[in-house]
């Protein structure tokens, strides 16, 4: 049982530093002429701005922007609460403020995600492709999830 609380505890670990990588790093979009599109910035080979003008979807790109930094705060905060329900549960009992956090964590990456993929790569012209930051906004969606319900599951021994 302590090895699979171990794992989690590492696989979480893992899931809050990838949310902050994929947040903070500005290659949701990709082209072939070296240019990628953030979150927060637009890049060429050698320089970032700020995005351009989104028009009518300004206000949900600042809903994808908020969830991702809700999901950071929410993640870190399973992790702290983790840590002190694994020092003041008895044995036998579940971690399920842990894993309710942490699914509120995972509902925050599944509303980013999904504003994302359904606003924003019809904005970009031919030749666009996703990258790594949304890649991995998703495999964080899946993790979550995942160690939200062993949470839920796990019991104290």
């Amino acid at each position: 049982m302590l090895v699979i609380l171990a794992g989690i505890f590492v696989v979480h670990i893992a899931v809050v530093v990838m949310l902050f990588v994929a947040t903070i790093a500005n290659v949701w979009m990709r082209n072939n002429n070296d240019q990628s599109a953030g979150i927060w910035k637009m890049c060429s080979s050698d320089t970032c701005t700020l995005l351009p003008d989104l028009g009518d979807n300004e206000g949900a790109m600042r809903a994808v922007q908020a969830f991702m930094i809700l999901a950071i705060i929410f993640g870190f905060i399973a992790l702290v609460a983790f840590i002190g329900q694994l020092f003041t549960l008895e044995k036998g009992c579940r971690f399920f403020i842990t894993g309710a956090i942490m699914l509120m964590c995972w509902l925050c990456i599944l509303i980013a995600a999904s504003i994302y993929t359904a606003r924003f790569p019809q904005t970009y012209p031919g030749g666009w492709y996703h990258g790594y930051c949304f890649i991995l906004a998703w495999v964080c969606f899946c993790l979550s999830f995942l160690t939200g319900i062993l949470y839920l599951v796990l019991r104290k021994k």
